[in-house]
């Protein structure tokens, strides 16, 4: 009793190494595609990458063990980039400029195909330092450091997403963060700037100063066409009329008084009161 074996029941050996065997061939059959991502499908016995045919999307997958599946990240995604560059008038320039990208998700096997996963360094960089050296050497640094840079940031976009369009590459903006001039070009585009904002401020009071000016010499002629207007009217029967009704009003008051009628100048009432 103490030399017999242990033996396996009949057929159990077998289902061990169907098991084994099936185990190794989930384990390279098995794809999980994360979140953002999507992945290409590589058929080694199949015509290579698929193109024809979505790629496979986010979750589980089962495919033959001798296939492969290239997982890309298909968010949105950002570039920065320091480039140097030259100004219309040969001046070297820095510029910061970050790009927000992604790739075509129902292009990703002819993404796969021609550019595969360094698609960044391949076609991405060299497309915005090309666009952004052709858009700056259009214009001067005065244009960079004031106000062209919205316009030079969407020159720089649009060219750029020319490129990649072709590219299966989807560039959704081009921000220029930061431009750095030389220091001397720099202090000098300030003091020029500073001189302008000083005369626009000495037009301003100069326009200001003419306009009080015209205000007073309106307010002034007006002033002096009223009292030509009144002297003109006021001739002397008005003003013995208006006399006698000042008379009479008074002649009402009482207060004891002594008019002499026709004692007064130019003919009106004489009042002598109490006093």
């Amino acid at each position: 009793m103490a030399n017999q074996q242990l033996q396996l029941p009949k057929g159990l050996f077998g289902i061990i190494m169907i098991a084994i065997i099936a185990l190794v061939f989930l384990s390279k059959s098995a794809v999980t595609i994360g979140s953002g991502e999507a992945g290409v499908l590589y058929k080694t016995f199949g015509g290579g990458v698929v193109t024809d045919e979505p790629p496979l999307g986010e979750g589980f997958h089962i495919v033959a063990p001798w296939n492969k599946v290239y997982v890309y990240e298909v968010r949105q995604q950002e570039l920065f980039e320091k480039m140097k560059v030259l100004s219309s008038n040969g001046l070297e320039i820095q510029i910061d400029a970050s790009a927000w990208y992604q790739p075509v998700q129902n292009q990703l096997g002819n993404l796969h195909q021609t550019l595969g996963e360094s698609y960044l360094q391949r076609v991405i960089q060299p497309a915005i330092r090309s666009a952004a050296r052709s858009v700056i050497g259009r214009y001067t640094p005065d244009d960079l450091y004031s106000t062209k840079r919205d316009a030079i940031q969407i020159e720089i976009y649009e060219e750029t997403k020319k490129i990649l369009d072709k590219q299966y590459v989807q560039l959704n903006e081009v921000l220029v963060r930061d431009v750095t001039l030389p220091p001397t070009i720099k202090d000098a585009i300030e003091r020029k700037l500073k001189q302008e904002q000083e005369s626009l401020e000495y037009e301003f009071r100069l326009v200001t100063a003419e306009k009080e000016a015209d205000k007073q010499r309106i307010e002034a002629q007006g002033k002096a066409d009223a009292n030509k207007i009144l002297s003109a009217s006021l001739t002397d029967k008005i003003l013995q009329d208006k006399g006698i009704e000042a008379t009479l009003k008074l002649a009402e008051s009482p207060n004891s008084k002594v008019i002499v009628v026709g004692g007064g100048e130019d003919g009106l009432p004489l009042i002598l009161g109490n006093n």
